[in-house]
């Protein structure tokens, strides 16, 4: 089994350095009220607490969607599926619900309309 899992092993380095070529940063939203900045004049929102920034690729989904009960007396809510897919290394946390994911770099150019995208974790 050992060298089984240093062929998993190896084959997850390749794996993200093939896919993750972007970075992501996660952050989770802060719970103050927004605080007034003198020099601007405008309200700023204080900083949330990152959970991850690093390498990540963004896959964006056909279309977002939520699938629900076909009953209202069900005791759980319908579930959410996200507009855009979030793959990290296996060792990043998992965004939790209501975390906030944005794009900070994009590796093609091609693709820069995803740089600085920012989106709410649903699920």
């Amino acid at each position: 089994m050992a060298n089984l899992d240093g062929v998993l092993a190896k084959a997850a380095t390749l794996i993200e350095g093939l896919v993750l070529r972007d970075t992501v940063r996660i952050t989770l939203p802060a719970t103050g009220p927004p605080v007034l900045d003198p020099a601007t004049g405008e309200l700023e929102r204080p900083v949330g607490t990152v959970l991850y920034e690093g390498p990540g690729a963004v896959q964006p989904q056909a279309q977002s969607r939520q699938a629900v009960a076909p009953d209202a007396g069900q005791p759980w809510v319908g579930e959410t599926i996200s507009r855009y897919r979030l793959l990290t290394p296996l060792d990043a946390p998992i965004a939790p619900k209501d975390a906030l994911v944005t794009v900070t770099a994009v590796h093609n150019p091609f693709r820069d309309a995803l740089l600085g995208r920012s989106w709410v974790c649903t699920d």
